[in-house]
């Protein structure tokens, strides 16, 4: 398959399986990686997602060029090819996602990296929007990302040159949370889905929706929001407990609900 989905203890592992070809996305892949993500949102015994690449050399080098560039020089004004909605554009997933980078991280693959709230690189990690050399821009959410993470000159240094910047570089820029050594990479990430899953899972989602949300409304908008999601959360069971736990000095056993 072009891509695997494990989940266990309340983690879900999705994989881009293609590393005979650098992890590069297909329309099949895509397809998966949809439906990965819909089942991930929609599997309430999910509270945190990973998502790497199979293999060590790459992440994922982003779309598969030998189908891709085809169709938009035949049809430069169409719909490219019949995208199915991602992470990346038109899809929402409430729960913490963490990208574990290893290897490449190029165009589509670097637009799923940055889809995710956290990310893990591997110390050989390379990232980049490489689309700028080929005559076209990231089209999956590279040019707005970036420009609301980083500072102006670093984000339209990376989309202008489209140059790769290793992990380390993309660590002081504050892309990724951190670096490892690549044969540490996935315990890495996996130690902190384990930490978020430790949290309450209904707050979880609860501040990435107050956050995602609150960058596209005002200051008092974004304050009600989060106003409004703290209420819900006290009449939740993870809150008493999490309440109790306090009390009673003991660590918190949260259910979700």
């Amino acid at each position: 398959m072009a891509l695997l989905y494990e989940v266990s203890d309340h983690i879900a592992t999705i994989t881009i399986n293609r590393p005979d070809a650098l992890n590069s996305i297909d329309l099949e892949t895509w397809g998966e990686f949809s439906e990965a993500c819909a089942k991930l949102e929609a599997d309430d015994d999910v509270w945190v997602g990973i998502i790497t690449g199979a293999g060590g050399r790459s992440f994922s080098a982003g779309a598969d060029l030998k189908e891709t560039i085809p169709t938009l020089i035949d049809d430069p004004r169409g719909s490219r090819y019949d995208e199915p909605d991602t992470i990346m554009r038109g899809q929402t997933v409430t729960k913490p996602l963490i990208a574990a980078v290893n290897g490449l991280a190029l165009g589509g693959g670097l637009e799923i990296v940055l889809a995710c709230d956290l990310r893990i690189a591997a110390e050989g990690a390379r990232l980049g929007a490489p689309e700028i050399t080929l005559g076209f821009i990231p089209g999956w959410g590279a040019t707005q990302r970036l420009a609301r993470e980083l500072p102006w000159a670093i984000a339209s240094g990376i989309v202008f040159s489209g140059d790769q910047i290793g992990a380390e570089t993309a660590l002081q820029y504050g892309l990724v949370n951190e670096v490892v050594p690549a044969d540490r990479l996935q315990a890495a990430a996996r130690q902190l889905a384990e930490t978020l899953c430790s949290r309450g899972p209904l707050a979880l989602r609860a501040a990435k929706r107050a956050m995602r949300e609150g960058l596209d409304m005002s200051l008092d908008d974004g304050l009600q929001l989060e106003h409004d999601l703290f209420d819900d959360l006290a009449y939740t069971e993870d809150a008493k407990e999490g309440v109790a736990a306090f009390q009673e000095r003991r660590a918190a056993t949260f259910k979700g609900r």
